[in-house]
């Protein structure tokens, strides 16, 4: 479906000229320092409504080149051409003034794309400032408030932008954040002294910035305050996309449901350039899924469980998969487009659950057609690398997707395993997640329409990426052992002891020195060589070619389970980023040195080592 075509000469409280205002404001540097002091702060322009009644069935507004950077439009400022504008349904294009028509009802949101080599304003914490709701009565009662009462319809909205070095540039950091998901403020205090700590001391991302990929609180709105604390500590503009923990849970219906969150942070969903980038930030949470709609072919039969009712599900409703049509119908084919939602389009965590990936994911395929792209997503509290081309079963069974058609990551979690485990000295608990991978942020370093993707650890330089452990009989038993007690209490708790300690029995069975890779993919390698002997290459225990999960102690990752199954928190008793080299059977009694190798698909390489020990017995 195309784009509609904006009409030009609407009644405007300010007519757009050619003439340029005085000198802006500093810019901020191109390194993206200085932030605090350069950014372009400022808010949309909302010209109240005149009383004369009006044509309330059409919005119009101007999007324009505020020179003096006061938010307002005024004669000298001129408009800005060709940027893109929608009410979240409809997608217009403005004139050569600067003007947009756009159709208007009530509960919409009104959005403008900002286009490459401009930035729309941020406010005082940094979250970029784009859109405007209109919800004349305001939302239903929701206990966290939702949207006030908006009034009739504006006499215009005015976006306001200012030309920036940063946005042009092909080569782009863009910092995509998974699951802050804070429950309350002890967990805020965690999320501050880690992850956010990292981001502050960054200076790589003030074009692009930082999409906070939904879960931004764990159910309590109240904390989108502390929230917006947290993120003004960034050097650059802020951004945010829904999660079924950001929820207004007492809404009776879908269209309400994420109220408080549009009234607080950003449209449901929306869009935004920077460099060759299109960024699409979607709503992939239905709530409250209904049996009509969402189990229409089977697939969700927990809509009908009253016990589980209401509850949620990844989908995309028709309104949003229309506007999604006429966004990409104004992108430009030769763009690097970004698909970002918190449920992901497809998941390797939970492969076999319809309700944790996206129903419509065949009809974003079909959208992307011939694109080049890339989906990233949060929700898993896992790190998933995966590569066009890779499957799993679930995929097939559920949706009858045969292959990815393009890299989908699925980014991690700042809250890592829910900010579970031992409290760590740098005032955050471990939190080591489900697949073992650590708590840390995203970042897609973008140079034209390529990209790499890179993780960041909390706490940690960038070179570490992977960690190591030894996966022998005496630990798959303990494993066994301790997952018994920790539901019974009886008696006394298995220790496991020094898992890096291997008896000659443990080497006459089965034992593995393991690396859990964390960004590891289809097209890595991990190559192990024992005490400065070959090297030799350990094979990937989930290859992505159609199979389905391997659960279980042999695929866990035991030096992530050994402080689980003590400390508390998921289990990660699958990854599909776990790497395993099955040790010589003859290795001499006393210490060895393991180096481990990986390399990653775009051929960075990175280096650990393990000490681990043979002994006659245990």
């Amino acid at each position: 479906m195309l784009s509609a075509v904006a009409i030009a000469g609407s009644a405007l409280t300010a007519l757009a000229v050619q003439t340029t205002a005085a000198a802006p404001a500093a810019a901020v540097p191109a390194d993206g320092s200085d932030w605090d002091t350069g950014a372009y702060r400022g808010k949309v322009e909302v010209v109240p409504a005149d009383g004369t009644g009006g044509d309330r069935r059409v919005l119009t507004g101007r999007v324009f080149l505020d020179s003096d950077r006061d938010s307002s439009s005024d004669r000298r400022e001129r408009g800005v051409a060709g940027v893109t504008v929608s009410n979240g349904r409809d997608v217009v294009t403005t004139d050569r003034h600067g003007r947009y028509r756009l159709p208007a009802f009530d509960n919409m949101t009104v959005f403008v794309t900002q286009p490459s080599g401009y930035q729309v304003p941020v406010d005082e914490h940094n979250i970029a400032q784009f859109h405007y709701n209109h919800l004349p009565e305001g939302s239903p009662e929701l206990r966290y408030g939702g949207i006030e009462p908006t009034g009739p319809l504006p006499e215009a909205v005015n976006f306001p932008l200012v030309k920036s070095r940063l946005t042009q540039s092909r080569e782009q950091n863009c910092v995509i954040a998974g699951d802050l998901q804070t429950y309350n403020r002890t967990e805020v205090g965690y999320a501050r002294a880690g992850a956010i700590a990292d981001l502050a001391r960054r200076t790589d991302h003030a074009g692009c910035g930082a999409l906070f990929i939904g879960d931004v609180v764990g159910d309590d709105l109240s904390l989108y305050p502390d929230v917006k604390d947290l993120v003004r500590r960034l050097n650059g503009p802020v951004r945010f996309l829904p999660g079924n923990h950001d929820l207004d849970y007492d809404a009776k219906t879908a269209e309400h449901s994420f109220d408080t969150f549009r009234a607080q942070l950003a449209p449901a969903y929306y869009s935004y350039d920077v460099g060759r980038t299109h960024v699409i930030a979607l709503n992939t949470v239905r709530y409250p899924c209904t049996p009509d709609v969402d189990n229409a072919d089977g697939r969700h039969p927990n809509c009908n469980d009253p016990e589980n009712s209401p509850s949620y599900n990844g989908r995309l409703d028709e309104k949003q998969l229309a506007w999604l049509e006429r966004d990409l119908a104004e992108v430009p084919s030769d763009r690097l487009v970004v698909v970002a939602g918190h449920i992901p389009l497809l998941t390797f965590a939970d492969e076999g659950s319809a309700r944790h990936q996206v129903d419509q994911v065949r009809e974003v395929y079909e959208l992307l057609e011939g694109r080049k792209a890339v989906a990233v997503a949060g929700h898993t509290h896992s790190i998933e690398n995966m590569k066009a081309g890779d499957l799993f079963k679930g995929w097939r069974d559920l949706f009858g997707v045969e292959g990815l058609p393009f890299p989908h990551i699925t980014a991690g979690a700042i809250s890592g395993d829910w900010y579970s485990g031992a409290l760590t000295g740098k005032g955050y608990p471990v939190a080591v997640g489900r697949d073992g991978a650590r708590p840390g942020v995203l970042t897609l370093e973008i140079d034209g329409t390529s990209f790499r993707e890179r993780f960041t650890v909390t706490g940690e330089d960038d070179d570490v990426q992977m960690q190591l452990g030894i996966n022998s009989p005496t630990y798959r038993q303990w494993y066994a052992d301790r997952r018994k007690w920790n539901e019974t209490k009886e008696g006394e708790a298995p220790e496991l002891g020094d898992g890096r300690v291997v008896s000659r029995a443990d080497l006459a069975g089965t034992t593995w020195l393991t690396t859990n890779f964390w960004m590891g993919s289809t097209g890595s390698t991990v190559k192990v060589s024992i005490d400065g002997g070959p090297a030799r290459e350990a094979v990937r225990t989930q290859r992505a070619r159609g199979e389905g999960q391997l659960v279980g102690p042999e695929w866990s990752d035991p030096h992530a389970v050994a402080q689980q199954l003590v400390n508390g928190g998921s289990v990660a008793d699958r990854t599909m980023h776990l790497w395993r080299l099955e040790l010589p059977a003859g290795l001499a009694v006393g210490t060895h040195r393991a180096k481990v190798t990986a390399t990653d698909a775009h051929g960075r390489t990175f280096t650990d080592t393990l000490l681990f020990k043979v002994v006659e017995e245990r």
